[in-house]
């Protein structure tokens, strides 16, 4: 995992060097981490740079173990984790909090259940229940889909849900937008994505009776929800600076709300 994390550094360090080097006069910034909220952050970053035409912004994923590294080894100048508690290698970063999200737990469209609790999502997850006539489904093997070691939307889950040792046949995917396809496709299939990306070729199930909502979240209601942190070092470049706070100015806020996230502090 530790070579492929490194391998991905690498990467990030060859398209931040050809961001600031192509153009002339353009200053460049490197984001990495959080494929989850990689979407959202190439649309704030667009926003920006039609307003700002000297400033060149690369987004890259990675997962937000991959952008805690990048930050600090300053292979990005802004790393991005979706963690519900950030680990001890993110000390010495500035962070900021630019949004919430909510896990939402998905099956199959054609799939009766509507709802499980942590206790079952537990068990699915762990392999203890493993056909969903268990939860009240009908006669068919439940599928499991998680995200790969280093991904924050894994370990944020697993930290809410608790206590998962994941069954070793689990499918694993890297990316939300993976998980999301994959489900989609397999009528046995349970996964978990960003709220933000849910759309009508999955569905989402209720979690302790409550749906994945931008009113169940705000509330606590829902209690899969993590916060989305941007990481830089403290002796940040203005440029960097800048663009960190324009991600907590009103209009990248409305940008990110309107596009399926929960606003920052909220």
């Amino acid at each position: 995992m530790k070579r492929t994390i490194v391998v991905a550094i690498m990467i990030v360090v060859a398209v931040g060097w050809m961001a600031g080097g192509c153009g002339r006069g353009r200053e460049g910034i490197t984001m990495a981490g959080s494929t989850a909220f990689q979407p959202f952050a190439e649309k704030v970053a667009e926003r920006y740079m039609s307003a700002h035409p000297e400033v060149s912004i690369t987004v890259q994923g990675g997962g937000s173990a991959m952008g805690i590294q990048a930050a600090q080894s300053g292979a990005a100048e802004i790393g991005m984790a979706d963690l519900v508690k950030l680990p001890p290698e993110a000390a010495g970063l500035r962070e900021i909090e630019v949004a919430r999200d909510g896990i939402a737990m998905i099956v199959h469209p054609s799939n009766p259940v509507r709802g499980l609790t942590l206790a079952q999502i537990r068990s699915i997850f762990n392999g203890k229940l493993r056909n969903w006539k268990e939860v009240g489904g009908e006669d068919k093997p439940i599928s499991v889909v998680s995200r790969e070691a280093g991904s924050g939307t894994r370990t944020s889950f697993e930290q809410i849900v608790g206590e998962i040792d994941l069954l070793n046949d689990a499918i694993i995917q890297d990316s939300n937008g993976t998980i999301r396809e994959t489900v989609a496709n397999d009528p046995g299939a349970i996964g978990y994505i960003s709220h933000g990306l849910l759309n009508d070729r999955i569905k989402a199930v209720d979690v302790d009776g409550s749906a994945c909502t931008e009113m169940a979240i705000m509330s606590g209601a829902y209690t899969l929800v993590r916060p989305i942190f941007l990481l830089c070092k403290p002796d940040a470049r203005p440029v960097c600076v800048q663009f960190l706070e324009y991600m907590r100015s009103n209009e990248a806020q409305e940008l990110i709300h309107d596009n399926g996230l929960i606003r920052a502090g909220k």
